[in-house]
Formats: C-alpha cells, sequence, structure tokens
C-alpha cells in the first residue's frame, strides 16, 4: 500500500481537497443524526442533551401523522418521475448536439439551455406564477385571448406533477445533458463511418452504436439519482408550491414538510428523524437498485 502511494503520490494530493471537503461536509456531520434519538436542548448541544423517553419517541410525531404516507408517496414519485424523464430529455438533448454541425449553432444552442441552470428557484418561482396566474397570467390570458375559460393553475393539484416535472427539465436539462454529451465525444468516429459504409442510416447508427455505448453513463447517472430520491429539491418545491395547501396532495414531500413543522414547532429531534427515515430509504432504493444493475449491466454498477 505505501508503494502504491508513494508511486501515485501527485494524484493523490489531487484529490486531497476534495475528500476534506466530502470529511467536513459529509461525514463529520452524520455525528449529529444522534439528535434524532435526543431530547435536545439547544443550550446543552448535541452530545450533553437527553436521551429520548422513549428512544422512539421523536420518530412518533412523524409516523402517527395523517400526512407521512402522503409525502412518502409524492417524494418518491415525484422524484422518479425526475428521473424518468429527465434522463430520456437529457439523452435526446446531447444526441441532438452531438449531430449538430455547425460550430457556432452548437454553441449557441448549448449557451442557450445551460443559462437556466444558473438562475435561482426563488427567479424561477416568480417566473412560474407570472406565467400560470389566474388573473394576469400569461397563460390564462393567452386562454382567454383564444376564447377559453381561464384555469386557475394554484388550486389544481392534479396538474402541478407535470408542470414542475416541465419547469425542473427546463431548468436542469442543459446542465445534466453535459455528461451524456461528453461520453458521445469520446465514442471512437470510426464506429459511425463503418456503419455509413454498411449503408445504416442515421437512426440506425443511433439505435445500435450510440444508445448502446451511452446505456452504462445511463446506468451510472441513474443510480446517484435514486440515491437523492428522498431528498427533494427544497428550494425547487418551496419556491413554486409555497405554502399552498391545496397543492399538498401531489407536491407535498418530506422536505417541505419538515420544514413546516420544525417552522411551527421547533422540534429539533423531529426534524433529525425525519432525515433519519430519508436516509435509511434512501440507502434500501440505492442498494436494490444497484443489485438490479449488477444483475444486467454488471460494470456500471457502483458496487
Amino acid at each position: 500500500m505505501l508503494k502504491e502511494l508513494n508511486r501515485h503520490k501527485a494524484l493523490y494530493v489531487l484529490t486531497l481537497p476534495a475528500m476534506l471537503l466530502l470529511l467536513v461536509f459529509s461525514y463529520f456531520p452524520m455525528a449529529g443524526i444522534i439528535i434524532a434519538f435526543k431530547d435536545f436542548n439547544l443550550s446543552t448541544g448535541i452530545f450533553q442533551s437527553s436521551w429520548a423517553n422513549p428512544i422512539y419517541e421523536n420518530f412518533q410525531y412523524f409516523f402517527t401523522s395523517s400526512s407521512w404516507v402522503r409525502v412518502t408517496r409524492n417524494t418518491i414519485l415525484l422524484n422518479l418521475l425526475f428521473i424518468a424523464v429527465g434522463t430520456i430529455v437529457n439523452v435526446g438533448l446531447a444526441i441532438m448536439f452531438n449531430e449538430i454541425r455547425s460550430v457556432w449553432f452548437k454553441r449557441l444552442s448549448q449557451s442557450l439551455t445551460l443559462l437556466p441552470y444558473f438562475i435561482s428557484w426563488i427567479v424561477v418561482g416568480v417566473f412560474a406564477y407570472n406565467l400560470l396566474s389566474y388573473e394576469h397570467g400569461m397563460v390564462n390570458e393567452t386562454m382567454a385571448g383564444w376564447g377559453m375559460d381561464k384555469v386557475d393553475w394554484y388550486s389544481k393539484p392534479e396538474a402541478w406533477p407535470i408542470l414542475i416535472a416541465i419547469i425542473f427539465i427546463w431548468k436542469s436539462v442543459g446542465y445534466n445533458s453535459i455528461i451524456y454529451l461528453a461520453t458521445l465525444m469520446g465514442i471512437d468516429n470510426t464506429l459511425y463511418e463503418s456503419a455509413r459504409i454498411d449503408g445504416a442510416t442515421k437512426i440506425q447508427q443511433i439505435r445500435y452504436i450510440t444508445l448502446p455505448l451511452l446505456r452504462p453513463t445511463v446506468v451510472v447517472l441513474t443510480l446517484l439519482a435514486v440515491g437523492h430520491i428522498m431528498n427533494s429539491d427544497f428550494g425547487m418545491f418551496y419556491a413554486l408550491v409555497g405554502d399552498n395547501s391545496q397543492l399538498y396532495s401531489t407536491v407535498d414531500v418530506i422536505d417541505t414538510f419538515v420544514f413546516r413543522s420544525l417552522r411551527g414547532s421547533g422540534d429539533m429531534g423531529m426534524a433529525a428523524a425525519a432525515n433519519f427515515y430519508q436516509s435509511v430509504l434512501a440507502f434500501a432504493l440505492v442498494y436494490f437498485c444497484n443489485r438490479i444493475a449488477r444483475k444486467y449491466e454488471s460494470d456500471s454498477a457502483l458496487f
């Protein structure tokens, strides 16, 4: 092991800052998970606070609530929707960029699709409100101009899973397609030349060359996305939905539920218990999906 470290010491030095950041922001804070099992008191701190009695007391608030099934279901289903639709759109956009031959048009298109990623969710929430507002929203004004009835989007919970998915993909597709595009640029061009000589059409080249070579990347990124499936983007949901209780049935997730509960009660133990529940369920999902990936695409499995 020492010989290995000495031989590649330059590479290990380069990874040192990333490892330190991982330790400081990901591993050291894991000690705080004991708050889920304590009667946390801010004045005494994490380790001096007394243990909850019973030990599962903080979990009772979450699991005895009538909302825990709803927010768990919404968290999983919405994130699965984001992963499924997002992967299809990201791969499709990457393939489109890869097929563009005009350099200036490719750069312009990539810049325009990447721009929304850097816009704050608060600003996106304002955009969404000005589009969907019942009184003066652009969508309703356009519908009224076409002789159609206006729709109060902020009182229609059944429409919001699709609306949030559209907004999420619009904001993230440019950034998320970069990795797929990098994979496509690494494909040996002689494969396409051979296919063209054999008479393969562009669609056939994509089907039999591009997509199979993209599959390992798709599997890895999907597994990584599954790891975050229980941790919804709080900024996105709160900026778009806020405290609109009419939409809770379809877009209220664990993060927003815990935020409202913490804001109302100030109970850190309950919030930590909900976070612990998220982490355990996320680990189970990753382990299950990784076993499936290892069975069908062993080289792309995470472990």
